[in-house]
């Protein structure tokens, strides 16, 4: 047994850390001793190294906590998780380390890589998996197989100008960790059918405001909403940049067509409007 003293010179984690990390449940000390004090055995030990795995990737103490006490999680999966993504990180600092000796070199080739191909591998593994199965069976249809279908994938998300729109995203989501988090655990397809319903009902109270100026209250009101909606909905931190670009893909000459059949002519153009005003102006 070793005292929260000795665990913590061993492993550089302050007494005060250890202390915390006991009071909220994610490390409790195996035993106390007749004075009090806080003892920790080789398995306190090892969950400690597994916490302080994930705190590499500043993993909010939650949701390690969360996925500590996942019961379908055993010891290995937990590695193999916490492999997975050091691998990624590795892939990535590694990336970063040739660019860095290309500029030395007076090569200066950007790396504007987001995702490694570990972690563009998984995104694709996700979204074959929650695809509905007649879509999936078109895109193998499609490309021949899975195999080739995955390299298309690969080849097109590594690009560097796909790699530059995920940052955006990447932004929007608070972080990199937390837009991986939402793809690998989609909604259901009950909840997105309800969300979908209640966008329909914002539009629809959006258009009706068509004669109002697009910065009028009874406009912002009502954008204010579909911000607020979107963003439950896309699990974003920060919907503004989300919002805007939404106001974009309202202007795209191939959706304009089919918004103003369905709201009225002129009505892409005003819900763009509407949502530029509200947000351009923040």
């Amino acid at each position: 047994m070793r005292t929260v003293k000795e665990v913590s010179n061993l492993t550089g984690i302050s007494v005060h850390t250890l202390h915390y990390y006991d009071e909220i449940g994610l490390l409790k000390p195996t035993d106390k001793s007749e004075a009090g004090y806080r003892l920790y055995d080789d398995k306190a030990l090892e969950i400690l190294q597994q916490v302080l795995f994930f705190r590499e990737f500043d993993i909010p103490l939650k949701e390690i906590k969360a996925i500590m006490a996942n019961p379908a999680l055993d010891k290995n999966q937990i590695l193999q998780m916490q492999r997975k993504m050091l691998t990624a990180k590795k892939e990535r600092i590694t990336r970063l380390i040739a660019s860095i000796d290309d500029i030395l070199k007076g090569e200066n080739k950007m790396d504007f890589a987001v995702f490694s191909k570990t972690e563009i591998e998984e995104m694709f593994q996700t979204m074959m998996e929650h695809m509905p199965e007649n879509m999936r069976n078109i895109a193998i249809n499609e490309f021949g197989s899975i195999e080739q279908w995955k390299e298309h994938y690969m080849e097109v998300v590594s690009s560097e100008k796909m790699q530059k729109g995920y940052a955006k995203v990447v932004e929007w989501y608070g972080g990199k960790d937390k837009y991986l988090s939402a793809v690998q655990n989609p909604i259901s397809k009950e909840v997105a059918e309800s969300y979908n319903k209640r966008f329909e009902a914002i539009l629809q109270k959006l258009i009706a405001k068509r004669d109002c100026a697009v910065d009028s209250f009874e406009v912002k009101e009502i954008v204010g909403e579909y911000g607020f909606v979107m963003k439950q909905f896309s699990q974003i931190k920060e919907e503004k940049g989300f919002m805007l670009a939404h106001a974009q893909y309202y202007r795209n000459e191939k959706i304009k067509p089919k918004l103003d059949e369905k709201y009225g002519n002129g009505a892409s153009d005003f819900f763009a409007q509407a949502i530029e005003a509200f947000y351009e102006k923040e």
